[in-house]
């Protein structure tokens, strides 16, 4: 079987003079939350509408489960929230989803084991219109679970959720992956990535940046030291980590280091009679890289999303 579930190479997307997607090549992996990441006007959005089909790119190609994107037998197999639900305010959320669900040939049983996964059953009978935004977004989620699809694509799926609504978004695309299923997931919120995505794609000015697991992106961890006298603590910093694995910084020493060489490390200082004040883990966040990786490419008033 393939491992591949998504495949683009080279995907571009102009607007005239206008260059929204340039030249990215990506790929979602069976069974793994893929977070796709990027500020706003990045070219998220228009890569995830030429993954479903719903624009044609300039060139390029993709691939959605083996096939190209946007044919019948592979939308079938997709489930897809993008740029916010859209349903008739004057139907009930039970009932949007049964007017989906027909287009998709599934059954009544679909749209109430839907609205169990985003826990909308209690107010599946209320007009559309009546929802909150969270609701809204929750009924938007629900669609595109309709028939376990193998693909899922959400596109900001915690927006106007309240805290815990946002923690439960966050068990549920998990529950999907450990079920089998693939979700790319397409957020602003690099906290809730870093918790729950497998690898992520960072975009920004059409351009993809780097697609990498999220301990590769954060790199290694280190260890920082506060001890004084910090010249004596340097030397014994420098001869358990080696000299070029030192650095002062404006919060003490950092060394590249795990966090099972503190124990070790402090014996060694208070052997040289160096006092020492604290010795921590520290790991850059998701957040970090991505602003670092953000601010370094810079974009062109020309590019759109």
């Amino acid at each position: 079987m393939n491992d591949l579930v998504v495949q683009t190479d080279g995907l571009t997307k102009r607007y005239g003079e206008r260059l929204a997607v340039d030249s990215v090549s990506m790929t979602v992996r069976r069974g793994e939350v893929y977070g796709f990441l990027g500020p706003n006007g990045a070219g998220k959005t228009t890569t995830l509408r030429m993954m479903l089909g719903l624009i044609r790119p300039s060139a390029g190609t993709v691939s959605v489960l083996g096939r190209p994107a946007g044919r019948p037998d592979v939308i079938t197999r997709v489930g897809a929230l993008v740029e916010g639900p859209g349903f008739f305010p004057y139907l009930s959320g039970r009932d949007n989803l049964r007017t989906m669900a027909r287009y998709r040939n599934l059954g009544d049983h679909a749209v109430d084991a839907a609205l169990a996964r985003v826990d909308l059953t209690d107010r599946a009978g209320d007009r559309f219109k009546a929802y909150s935004l969270g609701m809204k977004q929750r009924l938007g989620v629900a669609s595109a679970l309709l028939g376990d699809p193998e693909l899922i694509v959400l596109d900001e799926p915690t927006n106007g959720l309240d805290p815990a609504g946002m923690a439960d978004m966050r068990a549920l695309v998990v529950s999907l992956a450990r079920g089998g299923q693939t979700v790319l997931l397409s957020s602003h919120l690099l906290t809730e990535v870093q918790e729950i995505c497998d690898r992520v794609g960072v975009i920004n000015g059409g351009r993809l940046l780097r697609e990498a697991r999220v301990d590769e992106l954060r790199g290694e961890a280190t260890l920082r030291v506060r001890a004084a006298p910090e010249e004596a603590a340097i030397a014994v910093a420098m001869r358990v980590a080696g000299e070029n694995s030192v650095r002062r910084t404006p919060l003490g020493l950092e060394l590249d280091l795990s966090a099972d060489a503190a124990p070790a490390l402090v014996r060694d200082l208070v052997a040289a009679g160096v006092d020492v004040h604290e010795v921590s883990p520290t790991e850059r966040s998701l957040e970090e890289v991505f602003f670092e990786m953000t601010a370094e490419a810079p974009t062109t008033k020309e590019k759109v999303a």
